[in-house]
């Protein structure tokens, strides 16, 4: 059974469809909802979580509906809001304890649960602060350990690196796939960050606009594929001779990204690649600034499927 499942899921809000008919099958582990921000990623979220009701299509969410089994599914879903919710004055051992009621635990379990949540994400010298005294990366782990408190199934998070350095976001991601790991949990992962997404998720699901443009496990998405990005320079008696290096590489059955005087070549065979694009560079008698090979991304195929 697929963690989240959709079929033509939609969301209007007036004139504005922030989902546009949406099918996506999310599997166990750690998936990447990604996109630029306004891509419908929030709104998902919130739809999967029973606090919106969509306009038209259908979502199951661990075998739920979750506009009519709301409540059932809220206390087997922990969530990280992206937004610092986080009230100023309350302790965040308390902060975690009361969600976990909230999700039904007993109180007298709660009380525990919540302090080795805090333990777990690294709080644990700090879980009697106040809140509104934490820095930003501590407030991030305080989400995540209100999200994994009650012993969830799933954890929804909303931009969890949100306002992290980049050693903080390193710990924050390494945290989450520990805890996917180690306790079994399934994560869906929001983040306009394609870099990072990479270095945590199995799965991903890339919104544009409100529409799905590719879902699917990482790895075969992206792949081991080389890229062989060549820079040219334009010629003043060969004006067209950019052009002729594309089209040649399109003919010979490359695939070819062009931007300006930049191409990106990907081939089954990196020598063979290499060998065609000298040839064409060549024959077209045009100028080469410089030539490098890189391993494909999933920025490299975001941009692919956009344009």
């Amino acid at each position: 059974m697929a963690v989240i499942s959709t079929t033509g899921l939609t969301m209007q809000f007036g004139s504005q469809r922030a989902l546009d008919s949406l099918d996506i099958e999310v599997p166990h582990g750690v998936t990447g909802l990604v996109g630029a921000n306004g891509a419908g990623k929030t709104t998902l979220m919130s739809i999967a979580l029973g606090l919106r009701t969509h306009t038209a299509g259908s979502i199951k969410v661990l075998g739920l509906d979750p506009h009519r089994d709301g409540a059932q599914l809220r206390s087997v879903v922990g969530y990280g809001p992206e937004r610092n919710v986080l009230p100023e004055d309350m302790p965040a051992s308390d902060f975690v304890k009361h969600f976990a009621e909230v999700r039904g635990m007993p109180r007298s379990e709660a009380k525990g649960r919540a302090s080795d949540a805090l333990w777990l994400v690294g709080l644990g010298e700090e879980r009697f602060r106040a809140l509104g005294t934490m820095s930003t990366g501590q407030r991030q782990r305080v989400k995540l350990a209100q999200a994994i408190a009650a012993d969830p199934r799933l954890i929804l998070l909303d931009e969890p690196t949100d306002g992290l350095d980049p050693v903080q976001r390193d710990e924050m991601l390494l945290l989450i796939k520990q805890i996917s790991a180690e306790y079994e949990i399934d994560v869906m992962l929001s983040s306009h960050l394609l870099e990072e997404v990479e270095r945590v998720c199995d799965h991903i699901v890339a919104l544009d606009a409100g529409t799905l443009v590719a879902q699917g496990q990482l790895s075969a998405l992206v792949g081991d594929t080389e890229l062989i990005h060549v820079d040219l320079v334009e010629v003043d008696d060969r004006p067209d001779a950019i052009d002729g290096v594309e089209r040649r590489l399109r003919t010979a059955g490359f695939d070819v990204r062009r931007d300006l005087n930049q191409i990106s070549v990907t081939g089954p065979d990196q020598r063979a690649t290499l060998d065609a694009i000298r040839d064409s560079v060549a024959a077209e008698h045009a100028r080469l600034r410089r030539i490098e090979t890189g391993r494909r991304t999933l920025e490299d195929l975001f941009t692919e499927v956009r344009g």
